[in-house]
């Protein structure tokens, strides 16, 4: 009550205020303007806005004055829906790259570290977050795993995510994957949604492809937004039904450019920019949200509509009314702007406070013991040899995964078996490899089997841990023995990337926390990436980012032919098929 009425009484200039921030070009994206103004700070929150432009016009006495000399004076980006485990970094290491850009809030969906360490995983993803110039809201991950055609390392059902809801950075349910459990009713997954709209949080949609009486069902269930959107009519459809638009612009799903007429022609109120997924090169090169926002400019949408994007929409779904505009009330988050067009970042407050400058951070990140140490060791193999991974079979056609490039979809191919001794087997003149994939959290020894066309290796084998979402070890080889090689290294580092060729591991990125996520500065790890993406390349693969590309080829409610450790999913009819009929 105190704080209130010292607040009360600056924003009546009745009491100095702690910062005055004078002669800012103030992007309002309440009201659509930029014009010139003052704009007071106190105990971390906006006090008082002044327009130049108003008669009488009366500016605040401060305890500190900058002058801003006529820059761009814009609210702090919000991330409405990412995972960090996508960048391999930790949380401190994220918000050293992605504040000084602008971004001040993330929304993050850790249903990787849910897979791999249970409600475990979650809580760690909470500890992680504190004490950052970055502010990191959890939603609660829905789908774990992503479908009963994964084995995750704990199955999270509605009574083990309840206790968390009432945590305060936990605001809602993160994407409900399960399209089938929602059109049919699945009680767990009911469940879930009700307790999450009980608590007055939101819930997250993922619902690709889906249209009709479908998609006014799972809008009827309580689900409230879509990032899996690909083209303008889909974006339509879900606008028209009342969802929140989340544009997502990843590293490896990329649909801004094809959803931005949508924007210009309705001028949606409900639309939100997102990432999801970006790898560290892309955070280091092209950038975060202020990537989005430079290129919606770009694209022809005004400047103030493009941050009204990137935060105030974004605050409003979550239900953040403190955030997201400069206005009295609201939390102090700001970025000021040397230009507005490209969106260039001269300095970022946070909770009024200095914290980046000139593009760095003003002071390091120190955190506790709990907050860096991660966990390790989540990669459990067991005893598996060349054998397990032998596949009987007979002249004909095979059932074969086809890659997108720059999408996490796949075809659903159909080739010619290469056969020999009783045995598929890889043939690389015909861009066809082995796709294997070991459960890895208790050493089951479950293996699912496949073959995947896209790749372009010539021989060798790439392997990753990071497979979404049950996170279980994914391999893509030539031979059988390069294949077992890749799968032991990955045990042995506890997790990570790693390409091998004729019995040698050629390039590796450890990645020991969880499995997902280096403890290494984001220039190291990019630089290991780098390395790797350059031996698969000398071995003829085609992919920009072979190991992005292979972390999705296990992900069972993306169409259309995904693998898993229990076999081969047709993700169309949602039922596992033979490898040969």
């Amino acid at each position: 009550m105190d704080d209130l009425r010292r607040r009360i009484q600056i924003a009546r200039g009745e009491k100095p205020a702690d910062l005055l921030l004078r002669n800012a070009q103030l992007v309002n994206v309440c009201s659509g303007e930029c014009y010139l103004a003052d704009v007071a700070i106190a105990d971390g929150t906006i006090v008082g806005v002044v327009s130049h432009a108003e008669e009488e016009a009366e500016s605040y006495q401060a305890h500190e004055v900058r002058d801003l000399q006529g820059r761009w004076l814009s609210p702090a980006l919000i991330d409405g829906h990412m995972h960090i485990e996508s960048t391999m970094l930790t949380l401190a290491e994220f918000a050293r790259l992605v504040v000084p850009r602008g971004v001040t809030s993330v929304m993050l969906d850790p249903h990787e570290f849910a897979n791999v360490l249970g409600v475990n995983g979650i809580r760690y993803v909470l500890e992680s977050g504190r004490g950052l110039p970055l502010s990191s809201y959890v939603m609660l991950s829905s789908c774990v795993p992503a479908s009963s055609f994964e084995s995750p390392y704990q199955v999270l059902l509605a009574e083990d995510l309840l206790p968390l809801l009432d945590d305060e950075r936990v605001l809602g349910l993160a994407e409900m994957m399960n399209i089938p459990g929602v059109l049919g009713a699945d009680a767990q997954v009911l469940a879930k949604i009700q307790v999450t709209r009980e608590h007055a949080l939101v819930v997250d949609g993922h619902a690709p492809g889906v249209r009709g009486r479908d998609l006014n069902a799972y809008a009827a269930s309580g689900i409230m937004s879509d990032h899996e959107c690909t083209t303008a009519e889909e974006a339509r459809q879900r606008i028209r039904l009342g969802l929140w638009l989340m544009i997502r612009e990843g590293s490896a799903a990329q649909n801004l450019d094809a959803l931005l007429p949508i924007v210009q022609e309705l001028h949606p109120p409900r639309v939100l920019f997102v990432t999801d997924d970006r790898d560290p090169a892309d955070i280091m090169t092209r950038g975060h949200i202020d990537s989005m926002v430079r290129r919606a400019i770009e694209f022809g949408l005004e400047p103030v509509e493009a941050i009204r994007l990137a935060s105030y929409n974004t605050a409003q779904y979550f239900g953040l009314d403190r955030r997201g505009a400069i206005v009295p009330g609201n939390i102090a988050d700001l970025v000021v702007l040397d230009d507005l067009r490209t969106f260039q970042v001269s300095a970022v407050y946070k909770d009024g406070l200095l914290v980046a400058q000139d593009g760095q951070l003003v002071s390091e990140i120190v955190l506790e013991p709990s907050q860096i140490a991660g966990i390790t060791g989540t990669v459990h193999l067991g005893d598996v040899t060349e054998a397990d991974i032998r596949i009987a079979g007979k002249p004909g056609q095979i059932e074969v995964i086809g890659i997108e490039p720059g999408q996490i979809t796949t075809r659903h191919l159909q080739e010619e078996a290469s056969f020999r001794d009783g045995e598929l087997i890889a043939d690389p003149a015909r861009d066809l490899l082995k796709l294997v994939v070991f459960e890895r959290h208790h050493a089951s020894g479950h293996v699912g089997l496949g073959f995947v066309k896209g790749f372009g290796l010539q021989k060798g084998a790439i392997a990753s841990s990071v497979a979404h979402d049950a996170h279980n070890i994914v391999i893509a080889g030539v031979g059988d023995s390069d294949i077992i090689l890749a799968a032991r290294a990955l045990e042995e580092m506890s997790g990570g990337f790693v390409c091998v060729v004729d019995g040698h591991v050629r390039a590796s990125v450890p990645l020991p926390i969880g499995g997902l996520i280096s403890p290494l500065p984001a220039v190291e790890v990019v630089q290991q990436l780098s390395a790797l993406d350059a031996v698969a390349a000398e071995l003829g693969c085609s992919l920009e980012h072979p190991c992005m590309t292979l972390s999705f080829l296990s992900l069972s409610v993306i169409p259309s032919l995904k693998l898993t450790d229990q076999g081969l999913i047709d993700v169309e009819t949602f039922t596992r098929i033979p490898l040969q009929r």
